[in-house]
């Protein structure tokens, strides 16, 4: 038993580190371990039912975190707030202003921790810098709104506001597309109708004042203030655009969002996906979101650590703020009103690095909340089902299935006997449906690497769930299912492992995880090429409508330059 000392917060973990061997080839003498609190051993005092393979703490707030990331120099200042520590707030905001005079994150939480201070005159001026400074004033009536209330009720900040907001915070996110119907997600100010007007299209593509489709949905206050609109009635492989109105009023400036409806289920086509992970907030690298819309896919999958939160705590600001910086980004709404976004979670969103949250449906305490945050921000088809609540869903595009896996909900300690990631009703639900599938393609999205040896040492990619993986791949061989295509992420570069069998084709695990990130990880020998020189993403071409219909994954850096290319041909992946 350990007693650590956390900013704003004494936390009394137990921390039972243990240095293994690893059987299988795993390294020796592992940096990892098992950490946990005290309430994790409440069913076996030698095994966590949750916990980490990493130090249970809020050390990622810590000065050398702030200092080394720009992610987390805001959360460190706004957690201060939520703790009740405005001074230190006001105190490290200045000091990161002193060495940035233009950091409007800093003006963000200044303004906010004067809020906190009632020293509202104050609070004004850091708001007037920030928006002078390209900070939308959105943020500010985004909140946390228990935080900024006092902001908002303000007349001067209402009359600030109310010549540069129109009542559309958030959005419009584009998501769930098929052949005949879509949705738009928006977060509104106020609980109002939201309408979306969906027109269509010429033969050349130029928008029409042709009304196909009229939609509306309340904006939430228990939803943080968030509609879903669902589109219907459209025909397939058309070109739509769409307005969206609050109040009877457009709140889209410029050019219309675009939606693209896929080809008739079950139809061959050509299809070009974007994908990754490890997107945290650094504003030198967001123009990432303009590199991924100017090779115009035709969706985009979100494969986690999308925002890092690593609070695994009830919510109380910190994990939507740290949403709202990302969606009030002007590059990232361009690319999703326009892009049908598809989001599963990785460890630094649902709770901590390495977590495994264990497997109970409402234990620990803090889980349902953290799904809950997870899908008031995204616009996904299902959220797992009525029995196993997650983020795992399925989808198709023309012919091609998708089968996107929660990593993380039902996890368990992978120190113990047979641990499992999935969960059983998870793990059912993927075989049957890969079984049943009658695609060339099946693309299985995972949140963590299913190639051996990805990060050595450690038991947190597919490593630690052996048995498992082995279940899913010997599967795949026995029920000759052919054309799986893995795509992963997790490590902070982008990489392609490949995956020999012995009574089966090979798999291929396409991994790309350094959207935005600063940090990355070291290349590991094995890959059959990997890039860690700077931010990338992954893009996975399909053309069903080739003899041998083939799928190419290009390496994209955030320069738009494509650095890798491998393309397997359909053939390649069958008995």
């Amino acid at each position: 038993m350990t007693t650590q000392h956390c900013s704003g917060t004494t936390l009394l973990l137990a921390a039972v580190f243990l240095l293994v061997t690893f059987n299988g080839g795993l390294a020796q003498d592992s940096k990892y371990g098992q950490f946990a609190p005290p309430d994790a051993y409440e069913d076996d005092p030698e095994l966590a039912y949750y916990g980490s393979e990493n130090e249970w703490s809020r050390r990622q707030f810590y000065k050398r975190k702030a200092d080394g990331s720009y992610k987390r120099r805001g959360q460190r200042q706004m957690l201060a707030i939520i703790d009740g520590d405005a001074e230190q707030a006001v105190q490290w905001a200045k000091q990161r202003l002193e060495a940035d005079p233009n950091d409007v994150e800093s003006m963000f939480n200044l303004a906010a921790a004067y809020c906190r201070l009632e020293q509202q005159d104050l609070a004004m001026s850091a708001v007037r810098d920030a928006v002078e400074g390209g900070l939308p004033i959105e943020r500010f009536q985004a909140g946390p709104r228990a935080v900024l209330k006092p902001l908002n009720d303000l007349k001067a900040f209402q009359e600030l506001a109310s010549t540069q907001t129109n009542g559309l915070i958030h959005g419009p996110m584009l998501g769930c597309v098929t052949d005949q119907s879509a949705r738009v997600w928006v977060r509104a100010q106020k609980d109002v109708p939201v309408v979306v007007n969906v027109f269509s299209c010429d033969d050349n593509g130029v928008p029409t004042d042709n009304l196909v489709c009229s939609a509306s949905a309340t904006a939430d206050s228990d939803l943080d203030y968030t509609a879903t609109i669902d589109l219907t009635g459209l025909e397939p492989d058309s070109k739509y655009v769409y307005d969206v109105l609050i109040n009877e009023e457009s709140v889209l400036q410029g050019e219309q969002p675009r939606l693209n409806t896929f080809p008739m289920s079950g139809k061959a086509g050509k299809l070009k996906i974007a994908f990754g992970g490890g997107a945290g907030f650094a504003p030198m690298n967001e123009h990432m979101w303009d590199t991924i819309a100017s090779k115009k896919p035709d969706a985009l999958f979100l494969l986690g650590d999308n925002v890092y939160i690593d609070l695994a705590e009830e919510p109380r600001g910190l994990h939507r703020y740290t949403y709202y910086r990302r969606q009030s980004r002007p590059e990232f709404r361009r690319l999703v009103s326009s892009t049908p976004v598809y989001a599963i979670w990785d460890d630094h969103d649902c709770g901590l690095d390495d977590v495994w949250m264990g497997p109970y449906l409402d234990r620990p305490h803090w889980k349902p909340a953290m799904l809950t945050v997870f899908k008031e921000n995204w616009v996904n088809p299902a959220y797992g089902n009525q029995d196993a609540p997650g983020c795992w869903f399925e989808t198709s595009f023309g012919d091609v299935d998708f089968f996107f896996l929660d990593n993380r909900y039902y996890r368990t300690n992978p120190f113990g006997e047979h641990p499992t990631m999935l969960g059983p009703v998870q793990k059912k639900w993927l075989l049957e449906a890969l079984k049943n599938s009658k695609s060339d393609f099946k693309v299985i999205i995972s949140s963590v690497p299913w190639a051996p040896e990805s990060k050595p040492g450690s038991r947190d990619t597919w490593d630690g769930f052996r048995e498992e993986r082995e279940e899913i791949f010997s599967w795949i061989d026995s029920q000759k299912i052919e054309g799986v295509l893995l795509l992963t992420a997790d490590r902070h570069r982008s990489d392609v492992r490949k995956i020999d069998r012995p009574n089966g084709y090979a798999l291929y695990d396409m991994m790309s995880s350094r959207l935005t990130n600063m940090h990355f990880h070291e290349c590991i020998p094995g890959a059959l090429f990997c890039y860690n020189t700077g931010c990338s993403f992954g893009l996975l071409t399909i053309d069903a409508t080739a003899p041998d219909p083939t799928a190419t994954f290009d390496i994209v850096n955030i320069d738009g330059e494509t650095v890798h290319t491998l393309t397997l041909s359909l053939s390649q992946l069958s008995f």
